[in-house]
């Protein structure tokens, strides 16, 4: 095999370990909010138990982006497409944190009865899983546009967030018994949230990939 086509072959498998990472923390949101609505604590200390596989992971992804560097001293697009990587697992382990996060609310909600049915969260970790499947996908294809598009979507989540707020105060102030089961949605909800903030970073990293360019302003940095 030709040295440019092992280069290559080796830069496949890169990403395709990106997507094996991005399938693990997709499960694992999906997975922290089933545990949530159905009061599953088993599941949630699956998902905690889980995240240690994400994190391991991640330092394998690294350490073959090293060994890349350090032994066929890429350029240009090829550097950039590394340096993406490196930064996308990162927020990729990020959002896990944060599934690991809600897993935690679930078993410090134990067995509360529940405050009200779950509506809005639900669609929180939706948006957010379907953000982050199309932006991996858009890095596979060097797809710029559908990135920026996708990283527009953010708003969504942040309204539905800002909605769940609204109404858990609500539930406050009404009845300061629910302070602190409220105060606990609110939490998973910030989770969310803040995962839908870091598909919105893979997002750029999708737009540097690809062009060199970085931020809303497009300015060059390479």
């Amino acid at each position: 095999m030709a040295p440019r086509e092992k280069f290559d072959q080796h830069l496949k498998e890169l990403q395709d370990e990106v997507l094996v990472l991005g399938s693990m923390v997709g499960k694992a949101i999906a997975r922290s909010m089933n545990a949530l609505k159905e009061r599953d604590l088993e599941l949630a200390k699956e998902v905690m138990s889980g995240d240690t596989g994400i994190d391991h992971k991640r330092l394998d992804i690294e350490e073959r982006c090293i060994e890349l560097i350090v032994t066929q001293q890429p350029v240009a697009s090829d550097l950039r497409t590394i340096i993406a990587v490196l930064n996308i697992i990162v927020d990729l382990e990020r959002i896990g944190d944060h599934a690991e996060g809600i897993a935690k609310i679930v078993l410090m909600i134990g067995n509360e009865p529940p405050l009200k049915p779950l509506i809005d969260l639900p669609r929180m970790a939706e948006k957010t899983q379907d953000m982050l499947r199309r932006s991996l996908d858009a890095f596979i294809d060097r797809d710029p546009e559908t990135a920026v598009n996708i990283s527009n979507e953010d708003d969504e989540v942040d309204e539905l967030y800002d909605q769940v707020y609204r109404e858990l105060i609500t539930f406050m102030l009404e009845d300061p018994r629910t302070i602190t089961r409220a105060t606990r949605l609110i939490w998973a909800a910030h989770n969310l949230e803040r995962s839908a903030d870091r598909v919105t970073n893979i997002c750029e990293r999708v737009v540097f990939a690809t062009t060199g360019k970085m931020g809303e302003t497009g300015e060059s940095r390479y």
